[in-house]
């Protein structure tokens, strides 16, 4: 080996003249420097762990990248990387890496999140004592559990309402109303506000999920001549309440709050019918390269400190010994009266017609 040219390559000419005549020293002193910087590698200040977390958007993704993963990675010695996306894309994710994943952590709502399961998307979780804590409902059968609870109603741009001296909304039938035409928005069948929407109209006029022919043909004839457009990113549907394009939206309460935290005048109305709700849950992944650290991290997410920071996002706790301030337990899902109203979806049955549906909504609704 050439030595002089070695150094030459790392700027150190002056010392290959000055110690021409003695390469083998310096082939020792080069030898140390190698084994050291393998232990230093080695160590655990340069041994950090890389984790992919999949979830949602906008202000959750921003509150979850500012103030609930710096702790994690500082205590675990990880890095993680965010990707955001809608629950059905991160699903999809998932099956296009089928046997070589990349996401280590799903984060998606209830009904997507059901599907990975039964794909075999989601690995089983880990027993915590934390998990105890966690309310029934918000757990998906060992391979799953909630983070974050959501109501599904109606959102409304205050300010507007007043100045045409609309009174506020207060049932799932208001939506239909003649004055709101060209003035609505809702998630299209691809987002969980759509299927809720759907099935809320089926209930309200004599089906439910089994038998959901009345919400199709509610929607058809009396919601869709209301509708300015079909939107399932939350922060287009944002825009238009901002660009004033609507006054009144089916939407979810986090998304409301979030709106309303930047000074927008919107309110949320929980429907005199009820309002369905929505499970933001989470997973490990199957072929998990950080198992331990995903594990971790599910477990972090429902602590009570982590829930009472995910509800200032108007994500209500799952974990029912999470305690929040009169203003915050105001704006989400918290406490038994409010939690124990709200409608729960019937998941297995939606999976099981939702492409099905999904095709008809295409042709029938969202032309």
């Amino acid at each position: 080996m050439d030595v002089c040219r070695i150094l030459e390559r790392e700027r150190c000419a002056p010392v290959c003249r000055f110690t021409e005549a003695n390469s083998e020293g310096i082939m020792t002193y080069l030898r140390t420097l190698l084994l050291a910087g393998v232990a230093a590698i080695g160590s655990p200040a340069y041994a950090q762990q890389v984790m992919y977390v999949a979830g949602p958007g906008g202000s959750t993704q921003k509150l979850i990248q500012a103030q609930i993963i710096p702790e994690f990675e500082a205590k675990h010695n990880v890095k993680i990387t965010y990707v955001p996306g809608i629950s059905s894309e991160i699903v999809a994710k998932l099956q296009a890496q089928s046997g070589k994943q990349e996401i280590n952590v799903a984060i998606v709502d209830d009904g997507p999140l059901y599907q990975a399961i039964q794909y075999g998307y989601c690995d089983k979780l880990a027993d915590a004592p934390v998990y105890k804590d966690v309310y029934t409902f918000a757990h998906f059968g060992g391979n799953g559990i909630g983070i974050g609870l959501v109501g599904t109603g109606i959102a409304y741009n205050k300010a507007s309402f007043e100045k045409k001296g609309w009174a506020p909304p207060t049932s799932w039938k208001d939506l239909t109303d003649k004055k709101y035409s060209q003035r609505f928005t809702a998630s299209s069948l691809s987002g969980t506000y759509g299927v809720h929407t759907l099935v809320m109209f089926a209930r309200i006029n004599g089906g439910d999920e089994r038998n959901i022919e009345p919400g199709f043909e509610a929607i058809r004839k009396d919601l869709v001549p209301n509708v300015l457009s079909w939107s399932s990113s939350p922060a287009k549907l944002a825009e238009m309440f901002q660009n004033n394009d609507v006054d009144v939206a089916v939407w979810g309460s986090s998304r409301a709050i979030a709106l309303k935290n930047t000074g927008f005048p919107i309110e949320f109305v929980y429907p005199q019918e009820g309002a369905p709700a929505l499970v933001l849950g989470a997973c490990p992944v199957v072929q998990n390269s950080a198992p331990e650290a995903s594990q971790a991290f599910l477990q972090y997410l429902v602590t009570p400190e982590v829930q009472a920071k995910l509800a200032s996002e108007g994500l209500g706790p799952t974990n029912r010994l999470t305690k929040l301030d009169d203003k915050l337990a105001a704006g989400v899902p918290y406490g038994g009266n409010r939690v124990g109203n709200m409608i729960p979806m019937q998941w297995n049955e939606i999976n099981k017609k939702r492409a099905e549906w999904t095709n008809r909504w295409n042709r029938t609704i969202e032309r």
